[in-house]
């Protein structure tokens, strides 16, 4: 049986926890705040992010991070992109020496425009073959639901991906594994700006043929950069490319599809941040990462460029459609 902290209780660390106990693993939910970490252990749930959820009783919690990690096999990071650095160094000092590290954070980091698992590494000294990414369609709730959906653990060495994959692997819940970690975690960021591109369509009544249109260049941008990084091309076409793409762009549960679509019906940014309710819409800080990334490779992403547009220099979404429908002709 392995040994798994869960670091971050928002709606996925939580719902990671709970898939992680029904597979049989012996986790530890680590909370940031005391009264949620005695809720899930004391109440089995956790109102605040999965409201009306049912927590397994094998499940424990604590607001202590070291008490979370000791004799972790296994230490899945659950807080925002962001935020993952910050949290990191007040950690690594408790991380078991072997454990595998596995991000669940979707995101590039503003400044350094690392990827999360560049991140973990760079902050814990681990080589590259400890660190993996969780990436696929895992909306929270519906996985909270225990309603059916597959996933990707990517890691470079195969063995430890499966170690995790057998960790989580669940009725309900079916991890595959992958070696291409860039590519996985290349997709899991840039779909959450694809997302808000969707939104903003979805909020001035778009319908779904421009839905499918945003979501297939979106992909096309995705696959275009991530192969100038030296990602595979097929994972883009896979659970961690299209599937994550897929549900992220058509769900109203999507925190990032929400917050374009209140930005489409002529929300403020800072009027379209009370929609998520505190929780983050990570594609808003994202897109100006992959932006710039792009342009240091000296690849074209007009959508990802158009959305950082509108979220941070103040382009209004109708001209942006405009300008993405007025872009010249060319062969797909």
């Amino acid at each position: 049986m392995a040994r798994v902290a869960v670091l971050g209780a928002g709606s996925w660390g939580t719902t990671f926890a709970k898939v992680l106990a029904d597979a049989g693993s012996d986790v530890t939910l680590w909370a940031r705040r005391p009264e949620v970490a005695r809720q899930v252990q004391e109440q089995r749930r956790n109102a605040d992010y999965l409201p009306g959820v049912t927590l397994p009783d094998t499940l424990c919690a604590t607001s202590d991070a070291r008490a979370a990690l000791d004799g972790a096999d296994i230490v899945a990071l659950a807080v925002p992109a962001q935020s993952l650095r910050e949290n990191l160094v007040g950690w690594t000092d408790g991380l078991p020496a072997h454990a595998t590290l596995l991000s669940l954070a979707k995101g590039v980091e503003l400044g350094t425009l690392q990827r999360m698992t560049e991140v973990v590494r760079e902050v814990t000294g681990a080589a590259a073959d400890r660190v993996a990414v969780l990436s696929g369609p895992n909306l929270a709730r519906e996985i909270a639901l225990e309603q059916p959906t597959a996933t990707v653990i990517a890691c470079l060495d195969h063995e430890r991906a499966v170690a995790v994959q057998q960790a989580c692997t669940s009725w309900y819940f079916r991890p595959y594994t992958n070696t291409d970690v860039l590519g996985c975690e290349l997709a899991g960021a840039y779909k959450n700006v694809i997302a808000l591109a969707c939104g903003m369509a979805v909020g001035m009544g778009m319908g779904e043929n421009s839905l499918a249109s945003i979501i297939t260049r979106g992909l096309a941008e995705t696959t275009r950069l991530g192969v100038a990084l030296g990602a595979e091309p097929a994972t883009f076409a896979g659970l961690a490319g299209m599937g994550d793409l897929v549900a992220t762009c058509s769900s109203t549960l999507s925190r990032n599809r929400t917050f374009g679509a209140r930005l489409g019906a002529g929300e403020s940014l800072e009027q379209a941040q009370l929609a998520t309710k505190g929780q983050v819409a990570e594609g808003v800080k994202s897109c100006s990462a992959i932006t710039e990334l792009a342009a240091r490779h000296s690849v074209d992403v007009p959508i990802a460029a158009g959305v950082h547009r509108v979220c941070h220099d103040g382009l209004s979404v109708q001209v942006l459609a405009s300008q993405l429908l007025g872009r010249r002709t060319k062969p797909e």
